[in-house]
């Protein structure tokens, strides 16, 4: 009995030490616990994903959604009709679809009474020199100021390096806009071919006369070529229209041309020369001509 006991509890305890090694590994096994929380799985961290970041995805960029397009510029067609008064009062009584007046001599109120009277209004000032009697003289940098350009009290500007003058011009166009002013004509766009007292070359004047297009249409204004009839084919694609001075009288009115055929006018105007010397060229290259006076008061003969 004795032996037997012995067998029986010793059978009990191997069964026993069985069971128990049997069980620990299912306890304790980390392959089937999840990983903590502050150990995430590479894929699903948002971070690294670019697909994850909308704010650089042009499809939602509001600037360049198909339904935010900009204004349509002004563009005058070849052959409408103008005035061209730099002097005030401004004669309102000129029947003209245009009037190109001085953007500092003239308020709001008269630009809106032209809008009333459905006429567009253009802003005159000058990009190419610095005139002394206006009231942002001291704002160009002095050392920017070269030679006279034979007009009292102006002088010409180093256009070389168009960043320079671009607080000045921009404050003017600000002007021009603020005003309501549907174009600017910047004028003195040619000093390339003149004695400024600066080594300006032609490559130069192109560089500028794009950076002046530039600031008008970022301010929605249409933008007007003044003169540099060298470079009209080149600069027909930056700007709106031209207003030329004295192209029949140089002879140059056919340079003109490629603003006709994109469709913009041109907005000419003669000195010296009699109408009946012009009109007829004008009208065959459908210029919008005008026989004016210097002082480019009200006074106006219209082809």
């Amino acid at each position: 009995m004795t032996v037997r006991r012995l067998l029986i509890a010793l059978v009990a305890l191997l069964v026993l030490a069985a069971c128990g090694t049997a069980a620990q590994p299912i306890a304790s096994s980390p392959p089937i616990v999840s990983p903590p929380p502050s150990s995430p799985s590479p894929a699903a961290s948002p971070s690294p994903t670019p697909t994850v970041r909308p704010s650089r995805s042009p499809s939602v960029s509001p600037s360049a959604s198909p339904s935010r397009k900009p204004a349509k510029r002004w563009v005058p067609a070849p052959g409408i009709t103008w005035q061209w008064q730099l002097t005030t009062p401004l004669d309102l009584s000129v029947d003209a679809a245009v009037y190109d007046i001085d953007g500092f001599l003239n308020s709001a109120a008269v630009v809106a009474d032209l809008h009333r009277r459905g006429r567009k209004a253009v802003c005159y000032v000058e990009v190419g020199a610095a005139e002394d009697f206006r009231p942002d003289y001291r704002d160009w940098p002095r050392e920017l100021l070269g030679r006279a350009n034979g007009w009292p009290g102006e002088r010409w500007l180093d256009i070389r390096d168009p960043a320079k003058l671009e607080p000045v011009l921009a404050k003017r166009f600000d002007m021009c806009a603020a005003k309501g002013f549907d174009a600017v004509e910047p004028d003195l766009m040619d000093g390339y071919e003149a004695d400024t007292g600066f080594p300006l070359t032609a490559a130069h004047q192109l560089r500028f006369n794009r950076f002046v297009a530039r600031l008008a249409h970022e301010r929605g204004l249409s933008v007007a070529l003044k003169n540099d009839v060298d470079q009209a084919a080149e600069l027909v694609g930056d700007f709106d229209f031209t207003v030329n001075e004295e192209c029949a009288a140089f002879d140059e009115c056919q340079a003109l041309k490629p603003f006709i055929q994109a469709g913009k006018a041109v907005l000419h105007a003669e000195y010296d020369l009699a109408p009946a010397e012009y009109c007829a060229e004008s009208r065959r290259l459908r210029l919008s001509s005008l026989h004016k006076n210097r002082e480019l008061d009200a006074a106006a003969t219209r082809c």
